[in-house]
């Protein structure tokens, strides 16, 4: 067998590259290649691996000149650098390293906390000036405060954990934190409006997503206790900049320190100039020792795929044998958008998932395809969850994943999937098959008898069986322009509950949702993408 090489195009470092070689895979280190795409298009098609941090840029026009290439490597969380879809088309691996810059971060919003209690940058420039302003800086002491954690994942655990050693109060909005994990950290888990109005100190630790862009909005930042502080080292467009200089610039909010920004890199911004702002590059990550952590982790991860064909990490694949992959590819679809189907109904706190699988399929490689479900499950909230982290950050959240596997007959269907999500509020299942096509269909939602194929843009519909529904719904979505794509009943019994999963062509807007909610016989409805 050839020996496999790898390609690093961006900066690592030199016990990186020993990893590989170790390992015994050739290695080129080329740390400037990557900002000349076209003299990297000309050396791609040598390597079965690529090796990146930010510089280089994977275009689905350099994956075309990559026949080899079967795995890429980010020393990062982000893979915003690399067409993630247009590798997965090519067979393509993508990992990445979403732990290694944790504790970095973490000490970043902790200094950031410190810097504005404190006006430490705006101490410095008017010490340096030979001001000597001694009574022009008064600061607040951090011991005793109410620290608000937004987010107590893997990043937020740490602040809070570093926060209560510094002796404040840490109270933490989760829809995931479990009472269990909250216990065990030492916070106080709430809801957000709680935490809106008794934090001192809020800090913002979640993704972007659809469910977090302004989480701080106008609205919520009325909410917030006066006097109230902020940091956000995690991402751009959670917090309304433009609604949070208003409340700067009123006194409403003492201060604010900043890391990530809406638009970025950042040359100018509504909370720039303010004299209570402290503003950073974007250096959440910018130690010596998270990017040797990453460095080191993403060498080990292409290279145990590339000798043993184990994946870590990955963003795009979950964790099975080249032989069990064609067998189990189309499972892994049907379970990730059946656990997404579920995850974009679930608001409320979520205590366990339970995936069952009847017929053929408990028979197969169920790991790849659990993971699969939990991943869908998590990923409307936690944008960067991926098939291999899934498992782990629903542990971390004190989520219970239960396997059951019936391997005698699934009714009419040779393999059955279900998947129950345990909430707060209340449990939410569905069921699917895959048919001999190969593609993923929903037969069962809510107990329900129903037959749909999966599109990107659908309509979930909670209904009375009434007569004139369908009338009714056809018009809204006529009259709206939204062409239906397919349209699939289910009823418990005649004139009972019932539900309509509807295809359409587009995102419909609000103003239709309203419509449609406004229809004598609907209780609900709700858009799902997938």
């Amino acid at each position: 067998m050839p020996q496999p090489k790898v390609l690093i195009s961006d900066a690592l470092s030199d016990a990186a590259v020993q990893i590989f070689k170790d390992r015994g895979i050739a290695v080129d280190f080329q740390p400037n290649l990557g900002k000349d795409k076209d003299a990297l298009a000309r050396v791609i098609g040598q390597y079965d691996g690529l090796a990146i941090r930010s510089a280089t840029k994977v275009t689905g026009k350099l994956l075309a000149d990559a026949p080899n290439l079967k795995v890429i490597g980010r020393a990062g969380i982000g893979v915003d650098n690399v067409d993630v879809p247009a590798a997965t088309a090519k067979g393509v691996i993508v990992m990445n390293t979403p732990f290694g810059n944790s504790i970095t971060t973490a000490e970043h919003a902790i200094a950031m906390m410190f810097a504005l209690a404190r006006q430490i940058p705006q101490a410095d420039a008017s010490t340096q000036a030979g001001k000597w302003e001694k009574n022009r800086f008064m600061g607040v002491e951090l011991t005793g405060k109410t620290l608000g954690v937004i987010g107590c994942g893997n990043i937020g655990a740490i602040v809070a954990e570093r926060a209560i050693g510094l002796k404040l109060k840490v109270v933490a909005y989760d829809p995931f934190l479990s009472p269990e994990r909250a216990l065990e950290l030492g916070v106080e888990k709430v809801e957000l409006d709680a935490l809106l109005a008794r934090a001192d100190v809020i800090t913002l630790h979640v993704p972007m997503t659809e469910r977090t862009r302004n989480i701080l909005s106008a609205e919520n930042l009325a909410k917030t206790k006066p006097g109230v502080r902020i940091v956000n080292c995690a991402r751009g467009g959670l917090v309304d900049e433009a609604a949070l200089r208003e409340r700067l610039d009123s006194g409403h909010v003492a201060g604010a320190a900043f890391d990530v920004f809406v638009t970025e890199p950042a040359t100018e911004n509504p909370l720039f100039g303010h004299p209570n702002v402290v503003c950073t590059p974007h250096l959440g990550a910018s130690t010596s020792e998270a990017q040797e952590n990453v460095a080191l982790q993403v060498a080990e991860q292409m290279a145990d795929y590339l000798v043993s064909g184990a994946i870590t990490n990955a963003i795009n694949f979950p964790s099975i044998s080249a032989e069990e992959a064609p067998r189990l590819k189309p499972f892994v679809a049907l379970c990730e958008k059946l656990g997404s189907f579920l995850g974009q109904l679930t608001e409320a706190p979520i205590k366990g998932i339970r995936i069952t699988y009847e017929g053929a399929v408990a028979g197969m490689n169920t790991r790849a395809l659990t993971s699969a479900a939990v991943t869908g499950v998590l990923r409307p909230i936690l944008q960067d969850v991926n098939m291999v982290s899934a498992p782990v950050i629903a542990k971390e959240r004190g989520i219970v994943v239960d396997e059951i596997k019936r391997e005698g007959g699934a009714s009419d269907y040779e393999s059955v999937v279900r998947i129950t999500v345990d909430a707060e509020d209340m449990p939410r299942d569905a069921a699917g098959t895959v048919f001999h096509d190969g593609k993923p269909r929903v037969i069962e939602i809510r107990g329900i008898d129903i037959d749909a194929a999966f599109a990107p843009h659908m309509l979930y519909v909670r209904n009375y069986d009434k007569p004139g529904f369908i009338g009714r719904l056809g018009t809204v979505l006529g009259e709206a322009g939204v062409n239906i794509g397919t349209f699939n009943l289910g009823r418990e019994t005649e004139g009972g509950n019932a539900i309509a999963f509807v295809a359409v062509d587009a995102p419909v807007s609000a103003e239709v949702l309203e419509a449609i909610a406004a229809i004598p016989q609907v209780k609900r409805v709700r858009p799902v993408r997938f």
